[in-house]
């Protein structure tokens, strides 16, 4: 008899996204002010990313503050508050706290408590994580408006020193949110990692390090790990401030992601030509160029290129990137998008959604 007892009442419906919202700082940098930190130049930056300015946060603004900003207008978009959310997904690598979650202080501000509220750490790829995430809830029928945020602010773990990282990493945040639909408005998602490439991005000093250096305590065992920390990172500050081996993860990301870029269009049954724009993460220009090249994507496919004037803003760079195409009015509203993050881990996921 135990066989035939079925768990749960709530039939399988569909999901889509109903509001957009996002937050862009109001301080801009441009490469010349980059330039007195690194030996560099604009045409060098221009070329090499295809970034002239990026947004970088007040000192006193946080992960939250920003969060909570662009969620509060998605919900405005969707025509909701923050009572009708029934759970919080954020995305970030950059909430300065192990805990608590950003998520349940994000969903406290905007008035959502009792909602599930969590943290998803993937990188640039967090914020389409969060898109899959929130999508089965609510198919699935645990709840019925989720909010997935982008966030982060990358200011605060860039090293202004690092010719190789000060002129790309920004900060900012975009949402969305999610909610039940009679016709399919997410796709299934394509997503995987390759840990065996953790180091081509991570952090240069972990929080074990960063106590020890600060305040060795006693013990073999400590003193093992000042040891450690220091011929890892000798002449760095004792501060987990981001690195990237760059040829390694633009390789990565031309030769691996369009193909996953590819395999989302699939799993929709959705073509090139079907497209009204494609968002990719905002890494790098020309990455983004290649993708659109090895997908063969139609000129009247809009192509989001944010990272122009917002620099690499890791999990908000994708929601930050089509809230613009739709406030520009680049594409039109229920038009259909190809999204698509990949970064730190190393982690990816793709999926294509009818824009709200």
């Amino acid at each position: 008899m135990s066989g035939a007892v079925r768990i749960g009442t709530t039939p399988s419906r569909q999901a889509r996204i109903l509001g957009v919202g996002a937050h862009r700082p109001p301080r801009v940098i441009d490469n010349a002010e980059v330039c007195t930190w690194i030996d560099s130049s604009d045409e060098w930056i221009r070329q090499r990313t295809g970034i002239v300015t990026r947004r970088w946060a007040a000192p006193e603004v946080g992960v939250v503050d920003m969060a909570e900003d662009a969620a509060a207008k998605a919900l405005a978009a969707a025509g909701l508050a923050g009572e009708d959310v029934d759970a919080v997904v954020l995305a970030t690598v950059s909430h300065p706290y192990q805990t608590p979650a950003a998520a349940a202080i994000v969903a406290d501000r905007l008035g959502a408590t009792p909602a599930a509220a969590f943290d998803v750490s993937a990188g640039c790829a967090g914020f389409c994580h969060g898109v899959a995430l929130g999508a089965d809830l609510v198919r699935g029928g645990t709840a019925g408006h989720v909010l997935v945020v982008g966030v982060d602010k990358l200011s605060d773990f860039t090293d202004v020193h690092d010719r190789s990282t000060a002129f790309l990493f920004a900060d900012g945040a975009g949402a969305v949110v999610i909610g039940p639909s009679e016709e399919a408005g997410i796709g299934p998602t394509v997503w995987g990692s390759d840990g065996g490439q953790a180091d081509a991005i991570r952090s240069k000093v972990s929080w074990l390090q960063l106590r020890e250096r600060e305040a060795p305590a006693a013990g073999a065992a400590a003193e093992q790990v000042a040891v450690e920390a220091a011929a890892a990172a000798p002449e760095q500050a004792p501060w987990p401030y981001l690195e990237q081996a760059g040829q390694t993860v633009f390789r990565w990301a031309v030769w691996q992601m369009a193909p996953v870029a590819q395999r989302a269009l699939d799993a929709a049954g959705v073509r090139a030509e079907d497209l009204d724009a494609f968002v990719p993460h905002q890494a790098n220009a020309r990455i983004i160029d290649a993708m659109v090249k090895q997908l063969k994507l139609p000129e009247s496919v809009r192509i989001a290129r944010d990272i122009v004037d917002m620099g690499n803003t890791s999990a908000a760079s994708v929601p930050l990137a089509m809230e613009r195409l739709l406030a520009d009015g680049e594409v039109p509203s229920g038009g259909l998008a190809l999204l698509i993050g990949y970064g730190a881990g190393l982690s990816y996921a793709a999926q294509v959604v009818r824009l709200p």
